[in-house]
Formats: structure tokens, C-alpha cells, sequence
């Protein structure tokens, strides 16, 4: 599986200047391409229930933009950033945003997000939602419980507010 983005792509849709980008690969080649292949592997799982994953390419906007904010946090701390820098913090939280946003696509019954969904949707993936409540007894028990009680207020001259 490849990843959804390539280091390019990563540098055009992240928040972090280029110049950390090749600072990156520079010190450890081949780790920003892990990680994107990592995460973009990540981010399938989480989505393969519901959406026909590996996204053909270009994948969908919205999965790439959710793969540079997880890996920009990432980046970051591999290239060390103090983590209290207001700037790691709104970094962190769009990594978290994101994969909020995964998690609402995948849970999704009616679909938050335009993915391309599973041939085989209604097998394995949520297309209705179903029952949920079960119990043992009959659809008469309701009826005889409230016969007793009908039949308990009558004898006592009153109804259930009397």
C-alpha cells in the first residue's frame, strides 16, 4: 500500500515550513515517508468497515488533509518543538481533529463525509441502524401488566393519579 500523500504533497498541505520538511529528511531519509504510508494504513483501517479502502488515487481531499495534520504533529516532534509552544498546541490540536473527523466517517450511519463507499456495504458496513432494545417476553406481557394494574386501581376506587 502506498501512502496517500508523498513528501511533496505533505509539503504542500502542511502547516510546517518546507524548510522543516527537508530539515527532516535530511537528518533521517525515508522516516516523513514512513510515516505517511504509516498513518495513511492507519487511517484505512479505521475506514475499511465502511469505505472501499486503499482510496483509489488521488484519494479524496478530505483523507489527505486528515493525514497531514496527524503527521505534522508527528513531524514536529521529530524534528523537537516544545510541546507548551502555542503553536504545538493548535498543531496538536488539529491532529486531534482529525482523526475525530476519521472516527465520525467510520461510525457514520448516514455518511458526514463524500468517501467512496464499499460495494458490499450492507455485509459488514453500518447502512441502518437497528434494534436496540431485546427482551424474552412476549408482546402480551405489556398487555397483561397493564390489565393488573387496571384492575387493581378499579378495585381500589381510584386511577393511578386518584
Amino acid at each position: 500500500m502506498t501512502a496517500y500523500l508523498d513528501r511533496d504533497a505533505f509539503a504542500n498541505l502542511t502547516t510546517m515550513p518546507v524548510e522543516f520538511v527537508d530539515d527532516i529528511e535530511a537528518s533521517t531519509a525515508g522516516w516523513l515517508d514512513a510515516q505517511l504510508g504509516m498513518w495513511s494504513a492507519k487511517i484505512d483501517a479505521r475506514l475499511s468497515k465502511r469505505y472501499a479502502t486503499p482510496f483509489a488515487s488521488p484519494a479524496p481531499l478530505a483523507v489527505q488533509g486528515w493525514l497531514a495534520q496527524i503527521v505534522t504533529q508527528r513531524a514536529y516532534l521529530r524534528r523537537g518543538i516544545d510541546p507548551t509552544d502555542p503553536q504545538m498546541v493548535t498543531v496538536a490540536a488539529d491532529a486531534a481533529e482529525a482523526w475525530t473527523e476519521i472516527r465520525e466517517a467510520a461510525e457514520a450511519q448516514n455518511g458526514l463525509f463524500d468517501l467512496p463507499l464499499r460495494a458490499d456495504t450492507t455485509a459488514t458496513g453500518i447502512s441502518k441502524g437497528g434494534t436496540r432494545s431485546y427482551t424474552e417476553a412476549s408482546p402480551y406481557v405489556g398487555l397483561q401488566g397493564q390489565r393488573t394494574t387496571g384492575r387493581s386501581e378499579d378495585a381500589n376506587g381510584g386511577g393511578s393519579y386518584g
